[in-house]
């Protein structure tokens, strides 16, 4: 499981092969489930062949985890470009906020949510997976963050670790579960930015304390 989330995490082009790859595996997933699919079907579904699948993924494990970390890339993506720097933490929490957003509330990222729940029963280590792939790597990036703004002595934020925590559980909220079990609720995008606007606001009043 390491050796796969070490693969994922690091950033390397993406050839063509690859991509093909992923996008076969994505629609294997969701359309089938984990446990029916096997490398055999997402290499036919990619197409190339099983050498070519297997050069770029050791496992159906890896491969998933991939497609995890292909959704949360963009989130991770602007967690980096807006952390480099730490003035204006308003306007770069909101940047986090409404990219995080995005994929909570993506069909796809909705979809393997829902398959990862219904899968876990059976295959217990792709909770793990999913949690590692996605979900752990924003929390500690931004609880780095946090930390950052502690050392600089510009903030006082007692618990760094509860407070990522809260940021995304706040952005989820009730409306991540009614998506969840309702596959037509879907926020519209003025829904998304009164949530982002209305949380960022609130958390700055309850949770960072400017020093």
């Amino acid at each position: 499981m390491n050796c796969a989330k070490n693969k994922i995490m690091t950033l390397e082009p993406l050839d063509p092969k690859r991509l093909a790859i992923l996008s076969g595996a994505s629609r294997m997933f969701l359309a089938h489930g984990y446990r029916n699919v096997s490398m055999e079907k997402i290499a036919q579904a990619a197409p190339v062949s099983k050498a070519t699948l297997y050069k770029h993924f050791d496992s159906k494990n890896e491969l998933l985890a991939a497609v995890i970390s292909g959704l949360c890339g963009s989130l991770l993506q602007t967690m980096t470009e807006v952390t480099i720097e730490s003035d204006d933490v308003k306007s770069k929490l909101t940047q986090i906020a409404r990219s995080a957003v995005e994929l909570i509330f993506a069909e796809d990222a909705l979809a393997i949510y829902r398959l990862v729940v219904a899968e876990s029963p059976e295959f217990p280590g792709l909770g793990q997976l999913f949690y590692q792939s996605g979900p752990q790597a924003a929390l500690t990036q931004l609880e780095g963050y946090f930390r950052r703004l502690n050392a600089e002595g510009r903030f006082t934020i007692a618990d760094p670790a509860f407070a990522a925590d809260a940021f995304f559980s706040m952005l989820r909220g009730d409306l991540h579960l009614r998506c969840l079990l309702t596959k037509t609720l879907r926020p519209s995008a003025e829904e998304k930015n009164h949530l982002v606007s209305r949380v960022v606001d609130f958390y700055l009043r309850g949770m960072l304390h400017e020093n």
